[in-house]
């Protein structure tokens, strides 16, 4: 079916993805996520805009994950809720939710609350709801298997009631073909976003040199086997036109007479939404705390409470817009706004796994080596390392870092071409000399010398290869959606920037001679934001 080649699709870019966030985490074990990362890689305010889009990134993760529970309880209510608020309180404008959602308000406070009161507590509940969760993937796996009949992926159009024919595709394993696959990996991506969450703890951690790489690595892993198993067993049991997206388990065990499995499954599901809630929420204010301790945001967000060892302030904003988000939103509506989100700034991220490890090498004065000269000539023949240098220089570094810039650019043009599926013979050669485009771009990357990284716990290997497919398959998921998506986004990156030339710029912790403090109390070292490493 459509989902499972989703899926495939979704961990492929996650995997590649996951490899550069691994070797980054090994680099900088700062809490702060990819924030911190860019900000030591390449500059405040690249590292501004990558923070801002992970801020979208939990925000609607959050919110989008409260407003599913909420249908999924309502659901099981015979939408009691839905319909009482739409006749009571109706939205009637076009880009909110039909009604304000309060029961997803208060689910949001809740977890604020949680949050709020310490790392250990919301740990210990989050490791019962991790177990529950686990203990339902396992036996929505076993009872579905049992009822699984493999003709439900094979069926034919003219098959399907006429009343379903308009929304069910084309039929077959693939209903809505490769269009279909590209589109539903675009907008399903915020599902295998858990391991960013890791990254976020990494001055909570015992060995965060060790331990984050190793547990952003088994993330993956296990989201993909759980997911993957789920789909399949779910679209197995029943044709998929005939699937419920508000609440898929109880319905699909409802209609094969499954009653008893139906509500064990049922609570587990319930209890692995908590576990997304949490998760979803537990990296943002960390990210606040991280940005709002170098300036770049309102410092009162990296306040520390004495008692609770958490930004109480930066928890209560957090859950106040995820709460108003889920609240006014649709699913739909906040699904796409996170993808289009997180998608940038994971490119971002693997961009600035490229452009550290082809980073110039400061080499002392006294030791004979002498710049080369910036000629054409010599730009002409560094371009594939015609000079023989065996460490990077500014030359290399400087090559490599034009390669990046214009090889984002022909990713955009290139998605652009792919996001119609008729193509004309005009676009289709363009699309094909813009392919070799790319090629050679990597071979010109391939050919700089990059910087020794045997020090590292954890690398990414084949350099350049993994960050320039991560960052190819990002850009075009992210062409993959809707104008009004983009539009969103825009807005949010404009408010954004409002902030950041409006008061970052002015106080970022650049501009002042005192370090700023960690959350464990102590004077932290500013070469967090300054070194290279």
């Amino acid at each position: 079916m459509n989902t499972l080649v989703i899926l495939f699709m979704s961990l492929r870019t996650l995997r590649l993805l996951g490899l550069c966030y691994a070797e980054f985490a090994s680099r900088v074990p700062k809490a702060g996520s990819a924030y911190v990362y860019s900000y030591v890689s390449v500059g405040e305010f690249i590292a501004f805009t990558i923070g801002w889009n992970l801020i979208l990134e939990y925000v609607i993760g959050t919110a989008s994950v409260a407003k599913g529970m909420a249908n999924y309880i309502d659901s099981l209510c015979n939408n009691t809720m839905a319909n009482t608020m739409r006749d009571i309180a109706p939205i009637n404008i076009s880009f909110l939710a039909d009604y304000p959602d309060f029961f997803a308000f208060a689910l949001v406070f809740l977890i604020t609350i949680l949050l709020g009161i310490g790392v250990k507590e919301s740990t210990k509940l989050n490791n019962v709801f991790t177990a529950l969760n686990m203990a339902t993937v396992i036996i929505v796996v076993i009872a579905g298997a049992v009822k699984s009949n493999p003709e439900n992926w094979r069926i034919k159009l003219e098959d399907i009631p006429e009343e379903y024919q308009s929304s069910a595709g084309a039929g077959g394993f693939m209903p809505w073909g490769m269009a279909g696959v590209m589109a539903g990996a675009a907008k399903c991506f915020f599902g295998f976003v858990g391991f960013d969450c890791v990254a976020t703890t990494g001055e909570e951690a015992k060995d965060p040199k060790r331990d984050i790489p190793l547990s952003i690595v088994l993330s993956l892993v296990i989201i993909f086997v759980s997911y993957f198993s789920i789909a399949t067993v779910l679209t197995m049991m029943w044709p998929y036109y005939l699937q419920d997206a508000d609440a898929p388990f109880p319905h699909v065990f409802t209609e094969t007479g499954m009653p008893v499995i139906k509500w064990i499954v049922t609570v587990g599901a319930i209890f692995a939404l908590c576990t997304s809630l949490l998760g979803a929420m537990f990296p943002l204010p960390r990210v606040l705390y991280a940005m709002g301790t170098d300036g770049v945001l309102f410092r009162p967000l990296s306040a520390i409470n004495k008692r609770t060892k958490t930004p109480l302030l930066a928890t209560f904003f957090s859950g106040l817009l995820s709460a108003i988000m889920a609240a006014i939103f649709n699913l739909n509506q906040l699904i796409d706004m996170m993808s289009i989100g997180t998608l940038l700034a994971y490119t971002i991220v693997a961009t600035s796994i490229l452009i550290l490890r082809y980073e110039e090498v400061q080499t002392p004065p006294h030791n004979g080596n002498k710049p080369l000269p910036e000629t054409p000539y010599s730009v002409a023949r560094q371009a594939f390392n015609l000079l023989g240098l065996k460490e990077p220089t500014q030359l290399s570094a400087n090559i490599a870092k034009v390669t990046i810039c214009v090889f984002f650019v022909v990713a955009m043009v290139c998605g652009a071409l792919l996001r119609w599926e008729s193509i004309g013979a005009g676009a289709g050669a363009a699309l094909g000399a813009l392919g070799a485009a790319l090629l050679l771009l990597l071979l010109v990357l391939y050919r700089q010398p990059s910087r020794d990284v045997q020090h590292l716990s954890f690398t990414v290997p084949l350099v350049p290869l993994v960050p320039y497919l991560s960052v190819c398959m990002n850009v075009y998921l992210m062409v993959q959606l809707d104008y009004q998506t983009w539009v969103r986004f825009i807005i949010w990156l404009a408010v954004g920037y409002i902030i950041y030339f409006g008061y970052g710029l002015r106080n970022s912790s650049l501009n002042e001679e005192k370090a700023p403090v960690t959350m464990n109390g102590k004077p932290e070292d500013k070469n967090h934001v300054t070194t290279k490493f």
